[in-house]
């Protein structure tokens, strides 16, 4: 792997605001009472907020762009920090004792991207309601609720799940945007990031899409658990089938083109179903609108396939490296103290003939 991580990470927690910012004090008061030492603590305003308990010494405040969603939240938070690791952790989500230890723990592993934690019921503290999500190929998300569900390709079992390491599999399975933990330099330097072109519900799985085309791996931690807050309101109508259709086509990148097709157009139907009767007629528009933007599509699929074509290249320059040797290890271009067999007649000799 291209990729290396060094022990001793810090830790960077941002907690993303559009709105709604009596559900972010309870997220910052389980933040600030359970937080690692040495980590730094970043809020991302979408909305006013006035600091009544003047936490500006202990926490960063910083303000995304007006009008700004969840990805516009997360996009300024992430790059006020500084960590080696960025664990996102939405307003309406909190944390419980020792969350982060597990999870930091796997990014020791240079081909851990990112690390998915448990989300847990308030109410019922042992009751898993939310692990991740995953991406079908024909261009759905899926809400995982349980650890497992969407991990077939994974090695091993439990805390151990692996997914999508050195190849891209499918479904493709990643963190949620609200609840997950990232290396930093995929979602913080250059051109990484969230991208708002598959608006707030799809951004993590756009990000779980171009993770396995880097190469990385998403870990499912058991070790680590929050309260999962509440879910977002789901797009309906024009917008959600404008981002359903972008992240498709974005996405295509290293897949064949015929059998996403197809699996897409059952997609489209079970879409035009589950909108019907009212929603129907502008899902289509926003997929047909999604579909013709040929340009925005084609620059994504380049991206893709240029961190697919690096990773194809590492892969191969690690397979073609001698594998190392120990002291005992015979060399064949050196002479050996050692009885040989029989020794092969060179082809452009001719043999030694017995005289007459």
């Amino acid at each position: 792997m291209s990729h290396v991580m060094l022990r001793g990470l810090t830790l960077s927690i941002v907690i993303p605001t559009p709105g709604n910012t009596g559900a972010l004090e309870e997220t910052l008061l389980s933040v600030l009472e359970n937080r690692p030492e040495g980590c730094e603590v970043v809020v991302a305003l979408g909305c006013e907020y006035d600091d009544p308990w003047n936490l500006a010494e202990e926490v960063r405040f910083v303000r995304a762009p007006a009008g700004a969603g969840l990805v516009g939240c997360v996009t300024a938070g992430v790059q006020a920090t500084t960590g080696d690791v960025i664990h996102l952790l939405a307003a309406g989500w909190k944390a419980t004792p020792g969350w982060t230890d597990a999870a930091l723990a796997r990014f020791d592993d240079a081909t851990t991207g990112a690390v998915i934690p448990l989300g847990v019921d308030g109410a019922t503290p042992d009751r898993v309601v939310s692990a991740g999500l995953k991406y079908k190929r024909g261009g759905r998300r899926v809400a995982l609720t349980r650890p497992g569900m969407g991990t077939t390709a994974a090695v091993g079992s439990g805390a151990d799940r692996r997914v999508g390491a050195r190849r891209p599999r499918w479904p493709v399975v990643g963190p949620r945007l609200e609840a997950g933990f990232w290396r930093a330099d995929l979602v913080r330097a250059g051109e990484a990031g969230f991208n708002t072109a598959c608006g707030d519900r799809l951004a993590d799985v756009d990000m779980a899409v171009e993770l396995a085309a880097r190469g990385v791996s998403t870990v499912v931690e058991e070790g680590s658990r929050v309260v999962a807050g509440g879910e977002p309101a789901r797009e309906r109508g024009f917008r959600s089938g404008l981002h359903g259709e972008r992240l498709f086509w974005r996405s295509l990148a290293g897949r064949s083109f015929l059998p996403s097709f197809l699996l897409h157009v059952i997609e489209v139907i079970r879409h035009t179903i589950v909108s019907a009767p009212l929603g129907t007629v502008p899902m289509l528009l926003g997929r047909f609108v999604g579909a013709c933007q040929l340009v925005s599509h084609a620059r994504r699929r380049r991206q893709l396939t240029e961190y697919l074509a690096t990773e194809a290249a590492t892969e191969t320059a690690a397979d073609a490296a001698p594998a190392d040797t120990d002291s005992t290890t015979i060399r064949i271009d050196e002479g050996q103290e050692v009885l040989s067999g029989p020794r092969r007649r060179p082809r452009d000799v001719e043999p030694l003939r017995k005289s007459a």
